[in-house]
């Protein structure tokens, strides 16, 4: 029954977050992370009244006035009728009774009942800076620190000494950080399940590498628990290295790229055989799988990092490197022997800053200088998992890479490094960087398409106890105002910097009402989902256009800033949409736009370029109206 909500939904929400089957069970941790987590508050359920207000106030920028005029009436009938009230009791009885009245749901409509190819529809990519190397001996002394560095960070989660993150003041939830090792997705025939082996009485203790498509265990660990030296496993990778040369082996992990009900169909065809059974198994426990991939055709500098973000998202198409991953695998680094590198997460555990998190640590790990002398200890061969390769098999890679070369050239990815100005400028105009953007890429989008559109911006709810997300609407009717106003040669450019002014607030204050659980879309879809189980009709509200045009984010966006210069990327959420990803630093802002070539209305350089202006402008009209008091 859920399954028709994903496609209303789209990918929406995804920006873009177990030991689990269904429902989740969340892994007890014992001592500070427990006694933590129980801290925290409770998502609420927000009153019915204010969700319906804020939901017209949401709709005005986006939908013509007789269906908002349509809308106002269904939304009486749904609050004076008794359905909502009734919706809204049952709905508070469930957040009385679980830690999170969402975050179960959250999890199963958003992912694991979404039937979409995780690549590019749900996976987020990461684009590092460019490393100095190009040979295989510095791709492997990059990939044998980094996995030093991620053991050091799985060391705080194991001890419990990860520091609580806190925002204005509040404790943030840290149940993420203890899903995205040694967790894996699993395919199944109508909905997957999520599994994760941190918590198990042996819990992993090695990584996946897989070289020129050929997978190996590389077991990370001494049989005294302490974990591999840099060089020790440097020498390790030398072997894997030296005993995958050849490339004639079938891509078997090429078959996690198709659509998720073919995958399943695949998948329990592919573990029939006890050998494959194994494997599979060696590669969902591990603790994150590490791709050392072949070099991708030479980019001019300008577009080598959009050409790396498509290799994250991706792999690029079954020639290159789209069989070197496991795509189900919550967290794979990808280091290509030009020096490209970053990462690919599945996206059912988490969400982008637990993984942006990890990475600064990574990277910062990386900058240390190594100490520690190796012991001269033999090490013993990295296990190469087996699969036995049958017809039928065979015919399922040859389908997938046929789908998967379809996604890969539909796809178009720009990365920019903004070169004006990062959070600087906002802030010495007393201006949040993030309201700043958003109110930017309203301006960007309504001079290319002369209207404003439903906008998702990823907001943590991580105040609360197993918080996800919820939506920043940031299409406002005091963006839109703004918009309408900055090319019209008859409005002052006081009045203009006013509304800017307006237009910044207002998002701010979405985004403070978000966080605190008070926004409308997750409340929204809690109400549909109790009409679904307990309704034999869904309320007329969410059979409406206007909610179906609510929920077609034609930007789907989310701001993941992080310490190191990189940029998160993802595919749009809609045929005819872009996917918006940035991350502001101090005197540059890091900027992904993705949209599909397959759609003529969108391209991805086209917004890039008139964000980048309308970035622009907007400083210079902030500097030529001086008396501004901002």
């Amino acid at each position: 029954m859920l399954g028709f909500l994903v496609r209303a939904m789209g990918r929406a929400g995804m920006v873009k977050s177990s030991s689990l089957v269904r429902p989740v069970a969340v892994t007890k941790v014992p001592g500070r992370y427990l006694a933590h987590q129980e801290s925290l508050p409770k998502l609420p359920v927000p009153p019915l009244q204010q969700t319906c207000e804020r939901y017209l106030r949401a709709l005005e920028p986006i939908v013509e006035e007789e269906d908002l005029q349509h809308t106002r009436q269904l939304l009486e009938e749904f609050q004076t009728g008794g359905v909502g009230e009734r919706l809204q009791k049952s709905l508070e009885r469930k957040a009385r009774k679980t830690d999170n009245w969402l975050s179960d749901w959250w999890l199963q409509v958003a992912y694991l009942d979404y039937r979409m190819p995780v690549i590019v529809h749900s996976s987020p990519g990461v684009v590092l800076p460019r490393m100095e190397f190009n040979d295989r001996q510095g791709q492997m002394r990059f990939a044998a620190k980094l996995i030093s560095g991620v053991l050091d960070f799985k060391t705080m989660i194991d001890n419990e000494t990860l520091p609580v993150e806190h925002l204005g003041g509040q404790k943030l939830c840290m149940n993420q950080y203890y899903r995205v090792l040694s967790s894996c997705r699993i395919p199944g025939l109508k909905s997957d399940t999520v599994v994760n082996y941190s918590q198990d009485r042996r819990a992993p203790t090695h990584v996946t590498v897989v070289h020129n498509f050929q997978f190996f265990v590389l077991d990370v660990y001494n049989s005294d628990g302490t974990p591999l030296t840099v060089d020790q496993i440097y020498i390790q990778l030398e072997k894997i290295w030296n005993s995958s040369l050849q490339t004639n082996k079938e891509p078997i992990g090429i078959l996690t790229t198709q659509d998720r009900n073919t995958w399943g169909k695949a998948y329990n065809n592919l573990i029939k055989d006890r050998v494959n059974k194994e494997s599979v198994r060696a590669i969902q426990k591990s603790i994150c799988t590490v791709c050392l991939d072949a070099p991708m055709p030479r980019a001019s500098d300008d577009m080598y990092r959009s050409r790396a973000a498509v290799q994250m998202l991706h792999g690029g198409g079954s020639r290159w490197n789209s069989g070197n991953r496991w795509f189900d695998k919550t967290i794979q680094f990808i280091i290509g022997e030009d020096g490209s590198c970053g990462l690919i997460y599945e996206h059912a555990p988490a969400e982008g800053p637990p993984i942006v998190k990890l990475i600064d640590h990574v990277v910062e790990y990386m900058g240390t200088s190594e100490m520690v002398r190796t012991p001269m200890v033999p090490l013993p061969m990295p296990k190469k998992l087996r699969f036995n390769i049958t017809p039928e098999i065979k015919k399922d890679i040859e389908d997938a890479k046929q789908s998967l070369n379809i996604l890969v050239h539909d796809l178009d990815v720009r990365v920019i490094v903004f070169p004006h100005f990062g959070k600087n400028v906002p802030k010495s105009h007393k201006m949040s960087p993030d309201a700043f953007i958003q109110v930017a890429l309203q301006l960007a989008y309504y001079r290319m398409y002369k209207v404003c559109c439903a906008t998702y911006e990823s907001a943590s709810l991580r105040m609360f106890r197993l918080g996800r997300t919820d939506t920043i609407r940031s299409a406002t009717i005091d963006s839109a105002a703004f918009a309408k106003a900055m090319d019209s040669p008859t409005v002052q450019n006081m009045e203009k910097v006013n509304l800017l002014e307006k237009a910044v607030k207002a998002h701010r204050a979405y985004t403070d009402m978000a966080i605190r659980g008070q926004a409308i879309d997750r409340h929204l879809l809690g109400l549909k989902l109790t009409a679904i189980e307990d309704l034999t009709s869904l309320p007329d509200i969410f059979m409406d256009t206007s909610y179906a045009k609510a929920q077609h984010y034609n930007l789907s966006t989310s701001q993941v800033p992080a310490k190191t210069d990189c940029v998160m990327c993802f595919g749009p959420v809609v045929p005819d949409g872009y996917g918006v990803c940035y991350n502001p630093m101090d005197e540059h802002i890091n900027f992904a736009v993705s949209a599909f070539n397959s759609c003529a209305e969108t391209d991805a350089s086209r917004l890039a370029q008139s964000l980048e202006q309308a970035l622009v402008d907007i400083r210079d009209l902030l500097d030529q109206t001086p008396k501004a008091k901002l």
